[in-house]
């Protein structure tokens, strides 16, 4: 553990625990700068889209960064508006990745709404999704839960409070840089339960902790949470220095897909072989990467191979 004092970190990419000290209260900051700005152009998304992948993947490293797993974390938003499915996942290590599906005819019709109600304009109703898959040897957990808030933050919200019952504050910024690149910023805290955290903290105290705690993360701008040269523990000592505020080395984040040819060939070979050539155009079967938009293109000759001369 360290004090801000002797942090000296990168300015992007990476999450940033940290705890208020003498209560139960355990926080992480997120900080995306070039990484997400390299998966949002990998697809054409109009404004609307990318800046709400952009929350999602900022939200879904909060989430995973707050369990401790070997694998891979997963957000995932699916519903009846605009954008009909959103997903995002991180793995153990720090690699992101993220893809959305929309209706352009239905997002042009949006209008006002989205500034207005952005999670309700752009998702409808559905429902939001967190996944934890640890490999083939393990139970996958899986928490499901409408969505319900004006954000995606407030659907979050809304999840832990109907199925975790933990209080969670979670503050979100999106935006671009002078140069036009994609950054993201965001802050989640939450309070441990009561068999957590320092033995000494009364319950009142920890309300009063809390209640101050929030005060001061609404008071958080987007500019600050966007800002490159605002290091995330300075802007933590900035916000809760006042209640002693540690922080902990952060975690790099990086851009990693997890496809491959050999992945593609896999799955082609699990399908009937008709059925895949029904798929060629100009003689060629082309698989595209959702999440990084790599294509895989395969020819009878490669086809043959793939099916082993059946």
């Amino acid at each position: 553990m360290t004090d801000q004092a002797t942090v000296r970190t990168p300015m992007d990419d990476l999450v940033q625990p940290f705890q208020i000290e003498a209560s139960r209260l355990r926080g992480r900051m997120v900080r995306l700068g070039p990484e997400l700005d390299d998966i949002l152009n990998r697809h054409a998304y109009p404004e609307p889209v990318a800046r709400f992948l952009a929350e999602t993947l900022a939200l879904a490293v909060l989430l995973s960064s707050m369990l401790k797993y070997e694998g891979v974390f997963t957000l995932q938003t699916k519903g009846d508006g605009p954008i009909s499915l959103m997903v995002a996942d991180v793995t153990s290590v720090g690699d992101l990745r993220a893809y959305a599906q929309f209706d352009e005819e239905a997002l042009r019709k949006a209008g006002d709404d989205v500034d207005i109600a952005p999670a309700p304009a752009l998702l409808g109703k559905g429902y939001i999704a967190f996944t934890v898959d640890q490999g083939a040897d393990t139970d996958r957990y899986q928490g499901i839960v409408e969505l319900s808030g004006k954000t995606l933050a407030d659907c979050v919200q809304h999840y832990f409070r109907q199925s975790e019952q933990i209080d969670t504050g979670v503050t979100v910024g999106v935006g671009r840089d002078e140069a036009g690149g994609w950054r993201a910023g965001a802050i989640m805290m939450q309070r441990l339960p009561p068999d957590q955290g320092p033995a000494a903290v009364l319950a009142s105290d920890t309300e009063d902790d809390w209640r101050r705690a929030m005060v001061m993360l609404t008071s958080v701008t987007t500019e600050e949470l966007l800002n490159p040269e605002l290091g995330a523990s300075t802007l933590l000592y900035r916000l809760f220095h006042e209640d002693g505020v540690r922080v902990w080395p952060p975690q790099a984040l990086r851009f990693g897909c997890r496809c491959s040819r050999e992945r593609v060939e896999t799955m082609l070979a699990s399908l009937p072989r008709e059925e895949v050539q029904d798929l060629k155009v100009d003689g060629v079967v082309e698989v595209v990467c959702q999440f990084c938009s790599t294509a895989y293109r395969f020819d009878d000759a490669e086809l043959e191979r793939v099916y082993g001369g059946v």
